[in-house]
């Protein structure tokens, strides 16, 4: 038998009632939510099935999952799906990772203000890409691109960035020809990027507290001053915002493997986790001012819990949008343009995509003991009460 690995779970299990009795006061729904169904992924509180093997006889008792965005249990079916998904959609041409990141002293307006804050990075960033490309001393054409929202660093802090995969290249203004970038190593300036990103973001950011759409309360509060917010944009203008454009991907095929990496990910995966003793979690983290050495980060359980639930999206808030030639409205006709303009037939939908995306990803109905049969549903398990105080 495997000895069991420490999981999220487990801390949360343990240590919720110490977590609870400190900061219940000041968690929203949604972290509720993701607390709770954490805790109780795959476990008799949800309910489950029991299996039998329709050659040997071997019976398994499998819990039913949380399925909640946040828990890293539960990522790998809707990264998979989302993946194949993106299969069609690949363009034979250079792709370009794009990273767009906030200040810190900007950044921290989300813990109050999460979806003003994230939608505006959304915007911002999308709009620079847009216009930055549709410059005619630029690139001079309509781009596509994938934009996923990270809001976490390694050590769990808060720390809104926005990673955009884009083809290298788009659709003339006339839609009669590709525009391919001028070297394939090359996308667009970093520093016009960078500047632009920065107007916007701030423009819009103003634009939000003028409208009264900002909470700023303790920490914060001095902020609601219009004299302390606008000196906090006068110095956030000041700074040289950070836009990271990283070379070019060796294939199309490449990008579906990076983006699995990035899509569905949450703030920590289980395999990141050392130990749990005496009340303090130990897990591994890259400390990429130490040219992204690994090294272990020990904090209290109350500490990492809190750090955790910083990272839980508000309810109805998109992570992975989609924009110009790839936006949902335009795809699919955009999508036969481009391979028209590029001479190129749509990649097929991959039959093994979903085990290819993620390796970890098992035939849940394959016997693990002959090897052979197949799990059958032989009983229904009811959900059982949990013993652990809720959260709600």
């Amino acid at each position: 038998m495997r000895d069991h690995r420490l999981e999220l779970a487990d801390i949360f299990r343990t240590h919720q009632k110490d977590f609870l009795a400190r900061w219940n006061h000041v968690l929203s729904r949604p972290q509720r939510r993701a607390l709770r169904d954490i805790r109780d992924c795959r476990t008799a509180v949800l309910g489950g099935h029991l299996h039998e093997c329709d050659r040997c006889g071997h019976r398994v008792i499998l819990y039913n999952s949380c399925r909640n965005r946040h828990c890293p249990k539960c990522q790998a079916t809707a990264r998979a799906r989302w993946l194949a998904q993106r299969q069609t959609e690949l363009l034979p041409v250079p792709y370009f990772h794009v990273v767009f990141t906030l200040p810190q002293q900007i950044g921290r307006l989300a813990l109050q203000n999460a979806k003003t804050i994230y939608n505006i990075l959304f915007r911002a960033a999308s709009q620079t890409l847009l216009e930055t490309a549709a410059d005619p001393r630029l690139l001079g054409a309509s781009i596509g691109f994938v934009a996923v929202l990270h809001t976490w660093g390694q050590n769990l802090h808060l720390h809104p960035h926005l990673h955009c995969v884009v083809p290298g290249g788009g659709i003339s203004p006339d839609g009669s020809r590709w525009i391919a970038c001028p070297k394939s190593t090359f996308f667009l300036p970093v520093r016009v990027l960078s500047s632009r990103f920065r107007k916007k973001f701030l423009g819009q950011l103003e634009q939000a507290f003028r409208k009264g759409a900002l909470r700023l309360c303790g920490e914060l509060r001095p902020l609601a001053e219009p004299a302390a917010f606008r000196a906090l944009c006068e110095k956030a203008s000041a700074m040289e915002w950070v836009v990271h454009v990283k070379p070019p991907f060796g294939g199309p095929q490449r990008v579906l493997k990076y983006l699995a990496r990035y899509t569905h990910r949450v703030a920590i995966s289980n395999h990141r986790l050392r130990s749990l003793e005496q009340g303090r979690v130990t897990f591994d983290w890259k400390d990429y001012a130490d040219r992204g050495r690994t090294k272990t980060m020990s904090l209290d359980a109350v500490e990492f819990i809190r750090r955790f639930l910083l990272h839980v999206l508000p309810s109805g808030m998109v992570r992975i949008r989609q924009f110009g030639f790839l936006a949902n409205r335009v795809r699919h006709h955009k999508l036969e343009l481009c391979r028209t303009l590029l001479v190129a037939r749509q990649p097929p939908a991959s039959g093994d995509s979903d085990s290819s995306a993620d390796p970890n990803l098992l035939d849940v109905h394959a016997c693990p003991v002959c090897k052979i049969g197949r799990l059958l549903v032989i009983e229904l398990l009811p959900a059982e009460p949990t013993t652990i105080q809720d959260t709600s």
